[in-house]
C-alpha cells in the first residue's frame, strides 16, 4: 500500500458537500482509489452520496464501510487494504506482462500469453461452459473484505449501485439499505467473463452497460447539487482503431459511456430550461457536473490493462489519481456549489458532432 499522505493542514473555509460518480473498469479503479484518497484526506469536501458501477461500486462500498469502522482515516485504510487483497488475490493469475513488457514500463497484456488464450477462448465458449461451477474468485474477497451489514447501517453517506437487468436491459437501482455482496457483484458481472447475477429472481450483468455511473438519484436524493464524475472510460478517442481488438474495445468504451452521455444531455436540458425560465425552481434545480481524469496518463493503457493486478500497476493508478483529484481542488474548489467546472455542451457538442 502506497505510504499514507497526510491531510492537509485545518482550514477554515466550510466544508462543501459533493456526489462522487464512479466508474467501473476492472483494474483501473484504482484511479478512482486514488482519488477517493486525496479527497478523504481534504477536510474542505464532505462525501454526500456515491454512485457506483462495477468497480467503481466496489470502492463505493469499502468506502461506506471503511467510514462506519474508523471514520475517514478508516475509509482510507480499508480502500487500501482492499486494492492489496485484489492484488494478493490474483498474484497466480496467468495474466501477467511479458518480461519485455516489464523493462519498457508497458502496463498492457496484449502479449501476454494467458491473456491472448483467455481472450480467444472467451469467444468460443461462454462462462456457462468454461466455469459451470461459476466460481468467482473475487466475490469471496468483497465478502470478506466487506461488513455489509455496516454498510447497510452507513447513513452518513447515500450509495446507489447499478446492475443491467438481462431479461429487459434496464438499469437497476441498488440502495445501501438493502445493499449485499450479490447486489454488489451484479454491478461488476461482465457477461463473457462470468455467468449472470441472480438478485429476487431477475439475472443482472455489469451496470456500465445501462449506467456507467447512473447520476439522476443524486437530483432527488441528495442534498448536494455537485457530481463528481470520476472517469476511467475515455469518452473519445484519438485515431479510428484498425485492428480487431482495438475495434472491439472502442465498442465497448461507446456502449458504457451511452448512458452516461445520456444523462448529461438530460441534466444540460433542465439546466437550459431553468436559465429560461421556462421549469419552476421549487421543484427543479440545476445541477453543477465536475470531471476527474486523466487523458494522459491513460492514454499508454488499452483495455487489456483492466485485466493487470499487479501491486505496482495499483500504485501507479492511485498516484494518477491523487494528483488528479489535488490538481482539480486546486484549480476548481471554488466552482463547488456555484457552477459546473466541466463544459457539459462542449463534450455533448463534440460527441454528438
Amino acid at each position: 500500500m502506497p505510504k499514507q499522505k497526510k491531510a492537509p493542514a485545518k482550514s477554515t473555509v466550510s466544508k462543501k458537500r459533493i456526489n462522487l460518480a464512479l466508474q467501473g473498469g476492472g483494474a483501473h479503479g484504482a484511479f478512482t482509489w486514488g482519488v477517493l484518497d486525496r479527497i478523504l484526506v481534504s477536510d474542505r469536501i464532505e462525501i454526500a452520496a456515491i454512485s457506483g458501477t462495477s468497480a467503481g461500486a466496489m470502492n463505493a462500498v469499502v468506502l461506506a464501510d471503511g467510514i462506519m469502522a474508523g471514520g475517514k482515516e478508516g475509509a482510507r485504510e480499508a480502500l487500501g487494504k482492499f486494492w492489496r487483497a485484489v492484488h494478493e488475490a490474483a498474484v497466480a493469475s496467468p495474466f501477467q506482462r511479458t518480461p519485455f513488457d516489464r523493462m519498457t514500463n508497458n502496463w498492457n497484456l496484449d502479449y501476454s500469453p494467458g491473456y491472448l488464450f483467455s481472450d480467444i477462448f472467451s469467444r468460443l465458449m461462454s462462462p456457462y461452459q468454461s466455469n459451470p461451477m461459476n466460481w468467482n474468485p473475487l466475490r469471496e474477497l468483497l465478502d470478506k473484505q466487506v461488513d455489509f451489514e455496516r454498510v447497510r447501517s452507513c447513513n452518513q453517506i447515500k450509495l446507489f449501485i447499478s446492475a443491467t437487468s438481462v431479461r429487459n436491459g434496464q438499469v437497476k437501482r441498488f440502495d445501501r439499505t438493502r445493499l449485499t455482496v450479490d447486489k454488489v457483484m451484479a454491478s461488476a458481472c461482465l457477461p463473457y467473463m462470468f455467468q449472470a447475477v441472480e438478485v429476487d429472481g431477475e439475472d443482472y450483468w455489469d451496470g456500465g452497460y445501462a449506467g456507467n455511473p447512473i447520476l439522476y438519484p443524486f437530483a432527488y436524493h441528495s442534498d448536494s447539487r455537485d457530481i463528481f464524475i470520476v472517469q476511467i472510460n475515455p469518452l473519445a478517442c484519438q485515431k479510428t482503431p484498425k485492428t480487431a481488438r482495438e475495434i472491439l474495445n472502442r465498442v465497448n468504451e461507446i456502449t458504457f459511456n451511452a448512458s452516461l452521455l445520456h444523462e448529461l444531455r438530460a441534466i444540460d436540458f433542465v439546466a437550459r430550461l431553468l436559465d429560461e425560465g421556462s421549469l419552476d425552481p421549487t421543484r427543479y434545480r440545476k445541477m453543477f457536473i465536475h470531471l476527474i481524469a486523466d487523458e494522459i496518463g491513460f492514454d499508454p493503457l488499452n483495455a487489456s490493462s483492466k485485466l493487470n493486478t499487479e501491486w505496482d500497476f495499483f500504485k501507479h493508478l492511485h498516484a494518477l489519481g491523487y494528483a488528479a483529484a489535488s490538481n482539480f481542488l486546486k484549480e476548481h474548489y471554488d466552482c463547488i456549489g456555484d457552477h459546473s467546472s466541466m463544459n457539459v455542451r462542449g463534450v455533448l457538442h463534440g460527441c454528438s458532432g
